[in-house]
């Protein structure tokens, strides 16, 4: 198959750039230039942001597109518009978050969604954002847009920092402020998953929504955390705490202890995704402990520290914060 990978140097993109290559797929790789491909596949360099930006993209044919795109859905809409008569089949990397808030959970591809347009010029509703992404993909392509509507991503690459987080903080050892319950049940997806996935399906012909994530309690809080302390072999101790005290300390879910929700309408927002449709067109994923040792295995590579990206806030618990807490 011939390949258009949008981005393809970060995180999501690298992945699926990687899974392609592996099997062999001619990817190309559409990006700024900030970040080197992965080898093997050839570059063309624009700026989404830029109205002339789509220049390299004027020209050439595909069987298929993936895009990450998260900011301005009409960034979409000009891409999708530009392509739509030489390119196959086009995937958008989307998100659980395009469901109406609050959703019920479990929610399925048929829940109600949130608004948006295909023409916006901003991002700062990331909901709305990538529901005008999906229109702008559905208009231009039809029962040709693959829609992978993602949630929580983990693994090698990460550039949003919650699991690069958790692995440093661990490997500081001693005390470890670990938000209960243990048996919290997580939904998310490795990333390597998630491309081969995204592979599979546009080499079937797959068109319309997914929620590719893993079932709801593929792993625990617990086992999490517990596989972050077997992989960096720290010594550290676990200290679960009940997230009644943890919230009454101040302590920001999912920002300050990435990952962690309390119960509510944002948990279920985020590990509440039936994927029983992914599942059925075969997704399927690997053990918690899997992706924690690799990616601390490319933590290691890459020194130690984690790119972040620039529209992204920084994740984690000061370490001073932690200790006051853990005093008592």
């Amino acid at each position: 198959m011939k390949l258009l990978m949008l981005g393809g140097t970060e995180f999501v993109g690298r992945a699926v750039t990687e899974e392609a290559i592996a099997r062999g797929w001619q990817v190309t790789v559409f990006h700024r230039g900030k970040h080197a491909p992965p080898e093997g596949a050839t570059a063309l360099h624009g700026d989404r942001g830029d109205a002339a930006g789509l220049a390299a993209l004027e020209k050439g044919e595909w069987d298929a597109v993936v895009d990450t795109w998260s900011g301005a859905p009409s960034a979409v809409r000009d891409t999708a518009r530009l392509l739509a008569g030489r390119v196959g089949r086009y995937a958008y990397v989307s998100s659980c978050s395009v469901y109406a808030f609050p959703p019920t959970a479990p929610y399925d591809e048929q829940a109600p969604l949130a608004t948006g347009s295909p023409d916006a010029t901003d991002a700062e509703d990331y909901a709305q954002a990538k529901r005008g992404g999906e229109l702008a993909v559905t208009e231009a392509f039809g029962d040709r847009a693959l829609l992978l509507r993602a949630g929580l991503i983990l693994g090698p690459y990460e550039n949003i920092g919650r699991l690069p987080w958790w692995l440093g903080r661990i490997a500081r050892g001693g005390p470890v402020l670990a938000p209960g319950p243990r048996e919290l049940g997580l939904q998310y997806i490795d990333v390597r998953d998630l491309a081969v996935w995204t592979a599979d399906a546009l080499e079937a012909g797959l068109g319309g929504a997914y929620n590719l994530v893993s079932e709801a309690g593929h792993a625990t809080m617990g086992e999490f955390l517990e596989s972050c302390v077997q992989t960096t072999g720290a010594d550290a101790e676990l200290r679960w705490t009940a997230p009644e005290e943890v919230l009454a300390a101040g302590v920001e879910p999912w920002s300050e202890l990435p990952v962690w929700l309390t119960a509510g309408e944002l948990r279920d927002a985020l590990f509440g995704a039936d994927v029983s449709k992914a599942l059925a067109a075969g997704l399927r994923c690997r053990p918690i402990g899997e992706t924690v040792a690799d990616t601390w295995a490319w933590l290691q590579r890459i020194g130690g520290v984690a790119p972040q990206r620039p529209d992204r806030p920084v994740v984690g618990l000061a370490a001073e914060k932690e200790a006051a807490i853990l005093r008592g």
